[in-house]
């Protein structure tokens, strides 16, 4: 079988627990709280799911900081019923949506002082306990009708989470609303059809805004046992829609056709919305990952008067995994941070007949990109050869309540140290961003190339 889990993604074989590591130089003492970041690990490379990037069980990786210390790393299969079958051990009890009992590879986010680990397509999260354990699948106590979100926006104003579901057997998205608490206080379906992959959305102050783009549930593809059956589809076209958080209302207004996996943020700007995005020209082309051409930063202005829609390029350079001071989630902002390689597709979905040793050297010189918008620059943190670079996570400086400079805090990411054939978690001056890393907390373990993660306080 051929699997796109080598070279950075080969995933790691056992779970470890270690305590008290060893860091170079000094993790800032007001960090308090988890690091945490999921992704796909497959349990063997002959199961299924070690087919396709978006399928393998899910692994949740964390490091808790405290006191100007690193107390422990952990590591921890998502226990679906079927890895905790692998596992010899009893499936977790919980509410599952349409069957779908699937390991959430995704994401882990915190609401309410508990902890989750999300995916997409008409699945339920699980919910982790502090150390990483899965508690089971969730429905926040009956209040969830349906599956949830792989991505969630946090409004910081009301401290509402808000998340984009969709489901190949519905003929709608719902939008869901989680208040501070955890329980969900609305559900709004919006009729879409053709049953689209969303797979993130954005939010502004005024309007949730809803990717309609032309990647569909492929019956036929299905039937030729492709693994994730979502294609390229010529014929649905795209469009975003503005859904007024006040009224529930929805206006449609067309764009060019592309992908998008992930937002950067979005905000208004008097009557207009502005929306930035990673933008594919295309993507899942006859099902494929790695066909449709790279990513680049754009921008959207969409005037909801005219319905006219101006797309602008903010980078050209391939990049992905897109993150900012999300205590400017839908406001104006400054700063964004992404991750760039010399060809970010090949490294994250190499052709199948690819072979590690055919990549570019280039590929594996991982590279953290800070976006000045409002100058329209970008500050590069480049680490060596080999050194495979996640998600950059921004933590912003102080208390919530107090006035700082938006990149007054830290970034930080989890990079592979090809010298000691482990990772390291690194944490970055935001104001400082190509010099010395503040600290280094250097993990006992290789952590693969994976998605997406959150800083979790307390």
């Amino acid at each position: 079988m051929t699997t796109p889990y080598r070279g950075g993604f080969t995933p790691v074989a056992e779970e470890i627990t270690a305590f008290d590591l060893d860091v170079t130089g000094r993790v800032p003492a007001e960090l308090d709280g988890r690091y945490l970041r999921s992704g796909p690990n497959p349990l063997s490379l002959d199961d299924p799911g070690a087919a396709h990037l978006f399928l393998g069980e899910g692994m949740v990786h964390g490091v808790r900081l405290r006191d100007g210390r690193a107390e422990w790393y952990r590591n921890r299969w998502v226990r679906s019923a079927h890895v905790a079958e692998r596992l010899h051990e009893e499936p977790r009890p919980g509410p599952v949506h349409e069957g779908i009992d699937f390991a959430a590879n995704t994401h882990v986010i915190g609401i309410a002082g508990r902890t989750f680990a999300t995916v997409e397509a008409g699945a339920r999260p699980y919910e982790l306990d502090y150390e990483l354990g899965t508690v089971g699948p969730c429905d926040f106590d009956g209040g969830l009708p349906g599956g949830f979100a792989a991505h969630t926006h946090l409004d910081p104003a009301s401290g509402e989470l808000h998340a984009m579901a969709y489901y190949f057997g519905w003929d709608h998205h719902q939008h869901i609303v989680i208040d501070p608490k955890g329980a969900v206080i609305s559900t709004r379906d919006i009729p879409i059809a053709g049953a689209p992959m969303l797979h993130d959305f954005a939010l502004t102050e005024r309007y949730v805004v809803i990717y309609d783009l032309p990647v569909t549930f492929s019956l036929a593809h299905m039937e030729k046992g492709a693994p994730l059956p979502y294609a390229w589809n010529d014929a649905h076209g795209a469009r975003l829609g503005l859904m007024s958080r006040a009224t529930g209302e929805v206006r449609w207004v067309d764009v060019e056709p592309c992908w998008v996996f992930h937002t950067l943020n979005a905000f208004d700007d008097g009557d207009q919305v502005v929306v930035d995005v990673v933008r594919y020209p295309k993507r899942f082309v006859d099902a494929r990952l790695d066909l449709g051409g790279p990513p680049a930063l754009d921008r959207w202005r969409i005037d909801p008067a005219s319905g006219k829609v101006t797309a602008t390029r903010i980078d050209d350079r391939p990049q992905e995994f897109p993150r900012m001071n999300e205590r400017l989630t839908g406001r104006p902002y400054r700063y964004g941070y992404t991750a760039l390689a010399h060809d970010l597709v090949d490294v994250i979905c190499p052709p199948a007949d690819t072979e590690l040793e055919d990549l570019p050297d280039e590929a594996f010189d991982n590279t953290l990109i800070k976006q000045d918008l409002e100058r329209g620059v970008q500050e590069y943190r480049r680490f060596g050869r080999g050194a495979y670079v996640s998600e950059p996570v921004f933590v912003g400086a102080g208390g919530a309540g107090e006035e700082r400079a938006e990149d007054d805090g830290y970034v930080m990411a989890f990079v592979n140290d090809p010298d000691r054939g482990a990772a390291d978690l690194v944490i970055l001056s935001a104001q400082d961003f190509t010099g010395e890393p503040v600290a280094t907390v250097h993990l006992p373990a290789r952590v693969p190339l994976g998605f997406h993660g959150s800083w979790i306080a307390g």
